[in-house]
């Protein structure tokens, strides 16, 4: 005998498609990024620097990654009640954020080659004009990363809410919570102000005591850096995407609900369990159950998962053995 039943669904109860905060603070980087990289190609062109040009269009794979960003948050805004979305648009922007990883990747590559050519190939540098652009663009990472900051702050304090009254329960484990979409946009900055620190230091170096190795040196550092932080962004998004979330705290707390009903004679085995991710830290799960137990009824089954609040979707499937 089998008993199939849905828990009632709703996109909009469920699900945060992004917190007006980040989409607003990833629309205002994006806009502070493309004026910057227009004014210093601008520049670069008009006094004939091929320092201002490079940070230029070094810029311009970071107003693109942005851009990203504020569309995935407008896609996800734009489809969330869109039926053909089964559960809900999130994964737009974990997309993005996968996407941005990637193009993160291709910036350190091009990093890394740049500097073996100027290692092999070293060229004069005007230091002092080299080290003002770099200020200058520090000064804008630095100004982007906080306004991605405290939007990426009210993501976190919205993440891990817990709530104890009725019995519920809401916890992330690992910070996992965080908008990652977000997150790949802020990694883009840091990862800009991280080269443009490096840069200076190697800059400063190489003007007062005549190392101009330091410069492609920093720049291979730098890479490896970004390439760190891309790999750390690639894997975050790429567990959701793949659903790999079997080895997720929150499977072993629905397996503990679970076991309560495994008790005397009219046991309950658990047959099979998937659970994957469907929001920022909501959850939905299958959940096939074996029973002796002729008053097991997937309401009850629901009734008990109700105490995780990140439980938002639950099918559940009950077998009956035949005594």
């Amino acid at each position: 005998m089998h008993t199939h039943d849905l828990s009632p669904w709703t996109h909009s109860h469920v699900f945060d498609t992004g917190n007006q905060a980040a989409e607003r603070g990833t629309r205002i980087v994006m806009a502070i990024t493309a004026i910057t990289m227009f004014v210093e190609i601008a520049a670069g062109l008009w006094f004939n620097s091929m320092a201002l040009l490079a940070d230029g269009w070094h810029m311009s794979s970071h107003a693109l990654a942005i851009g990203l960003s504020a569309f995935a948050y407008a896609a996800a805004r734009r489809y969330a009640n869109d039926a053909r979305f089964s559960f809900g648009t999130w994964k737009i922007e974990v997309l993005a954020g996968f996407a941005s990883a990637i193009v993160l990747m291709g910036i350190a590559a091009l990093m890394v080659y740049g500097s073996v050519e100027r290692m092999i190939s070293p060229q004069a540098i005007h230091y002092q004009e080299a080290m003002a652009v770099t200020a200058v663009g520090l000064v804008v990472n630095l100004a982007c990363a906080m306004i991605l900051g405290g939007a990426h702050g009210h993501d976190h304090h919205h993440g891990h809410d817990h709530h104890h009254g009725h019995g519920h329960h809401h916890h992330d484990a690992g910070g996992h919570a965080h908008d990652l979409n977000l997150r790949s946009a802020y990694v883009h900055v840091l990862a800009d102000a991280a080269t443009s620190v490096l840069a200076l230091l190697a800059l400063a170096g190489g003007w007062m005591f005549g190392w101009g190795w330091l410069d492609p040196a920093m720049g291979i550092v730098g890479a490896m850096l970004v390439g760190i932080w891309a790999f750390g962004l690639m894997r975050q998004t790429g567990v959701v995407l793949l659903d790999r979330e079997m080895d997720h705290p929150v499977v072993g707390e629905i397996r503990e609900v679970l076991d309560t009903f495994n008790t005397g004679a009219e046991g309950t085995q658990v047959a099979d369990l998937h659970v994957w991710r469907v929001g920022k830290n909501k959850f939905s799960c299958a959940i096939s159950l074996v029973t002796h137990d002729a008053a097991l009824t997937p309401e009850r089954v629901r009734k008990a998962l109700r105490i995780h609040d990140e439980i938002v979707h639950v099918t559940v499937e009950i077998h009956r053995c035949q005594d």
